[in-house]
């Protein structure tokens, strides 16, 4: 599932080149699919746990599943009693069950920074300075095409 999340958010992608990725991880008999509309509604029904896609959903962006994997990992192996990378199959809604039951951790502090930033709310004294400590870590990585990244690297390199 995180492999279809990476290929949704891809930005060197069309919209048409994401959708196919997401039906071919999704689908082992992809080229069986005849009505691939419905078969993306219901990858992301079950992306959301079996709800719709914006059932209930906050609007604000605080998670990016690709960036904050490492920090996910280790609290989740905490509540899964191992390592979840060794598991032979984990299905999404359980490792989502146990992300929900994360608690107090690194990233539990670096998600409540992000909601208060995009909030616009003021930061304590300990989040300010975790924030200039950790700015790598809270602030989402822009995601570039390929064609700006060449640009910036021109830039860069005086080209």
């Amino acid at each position: 599932m995180l492999d279809i999340i990476a290929a949704l958010n891809d930005v060197n992608m069309s919209e048409q080149s994401k959708a196919a990725a997401a039906l071919m991880i999704f689908y082992p008999e992809y080229e069986e699919i005849t009505d691939h509309e419905t078969a993306l509604k219901e990858i992301m029904r079950f992306l959301n746990c079996g709800e719709d896609e914006n059932a209930g959903r906050n609007a604000l962006k605080l998670i990016d599943w690709e960036q904050d994997f490492q920090l996910i990992v280790a609290p989740i192996n905490r509540i899964m009693c191992g390592e979840i990378r060794g598991f032979e199959y984990l299905h999404w809604w359980t490792f989502l069950s146990a992300f929900y039951e994360i608690g107090d951790c690194a990233l539990a502090q670096i998600v409540d920074i992000r909601r208060k930033r995009q909030r616009g709310k003021k930061l304590e004294k300990w989040d300010k300075e975790y924030y200039r400590q950790n700015r790598e870590l809270v602030d989402f990585k822009k995601r570039l095409t390929d064609g700006e990244a060449e640009i910036v690297n021109e830039i860069l390199n005086g080209a």
